[in-house]
């Protein structure tokens, strides 16, 4: 029986770490992520969004996923999630910028890893907030 969610990993482009990890891999890639921020993000904008794209295409997957891969990472997505949540201090604007968001039908609501920034921010990132 194939893997749906390395299917769409594979079908998508993604690199072979990505599709090898399938699943499990992008559930512990995004907690690794939600850590990074809570130690305080002393990357730049770029990284930043970069890391973002990885809950987004976790999110992406949730409608691919077999309902027993759901089950068996749902819990950690969400405490994760919750986590991820208190970190940032939420904004109107997607921090891809408002055409990306449109383009992609990204709202607040549904994708709000998009639309928030680190409360403790590095350097770098703040730098490249203010320039944006």
């Amino acid at each position: 029986m194939t893997d749906p969610v390395r299917d769409y990993l594979r079908e998508k482009g993604c690199g072979e770490h990505l599709v090898s990890g399938g699943f499990a891999g992008l559930v512990e890639n995004w907690e690794k992520v939600v850590d990074t921020v809570e130690r305080g993000y002393n990357l730049g904008l770029d990284d930043f969004l970069n890391d973002l794209d990885a809950r987004q295409l976790l999110e992406e997957v949730l409608s691919v996923a077999v309902p027993e891969q759901i089950a068996q990472q749902l819990n950690r997505i969400q405490l994760a999630d919750a986590k991820m949540k208190a970190l940032l201090i939420p904004t109107e604007e997607c921090l891809w910028g408002d055409e990306v968001a449109e383009e992609e039908g990204w709202t607040p609501e549904q994708n709000w890893w998009y639309f928030g920034i680190p409360r403790n921010a590095g350097e770098a990132l703040q730098e490249d907030l203010n320039a944006a």
